[in-house]
């Protein structure tokens, strides 16, 4: 997926962010804080989770389907791996 090093930092800038709402999840379930606090915690992580997928989707989709230099084998691979990604995120 080298169309994505041109946005790497960003993204593991992002995939950072998630790492540590994922910490902050894992200390206030150790910590035992109040249930309202983790479930907003989790909710927030899952919303994080989920615009990074988002971005990556929305890539692979200019990249490896809508791209205008494709070949017919390249676009049908591109369709491919982007429905098993969607049918995997959709469980």
């Amino acid at each position: 997926m080298s169309h994505l090093s041109t946005h790497k930092d960003e993204l593991l800038k992002r995939v950072q962010r998630i790492a540590g709402q994922v910490q902050a999840v894992q200390r206030s379930l150790e910590t035992e804080a109040d249930c309202d606090k983790i479930l907003h915690l989790v909710a927030a992580t899952r919303g994080a989770l989920n615009g990074l997928l988002d971005e990556l989707l929305e890539a692979h989709a200019r990249e490896h389907v809508a791209h205008p230099d494709l070949s017919e084998d390249e676009r049908q691979q591109g369709v491919e791996a982007l429905v098993m990604a969607i049918r995997r995120y959709s469980k």
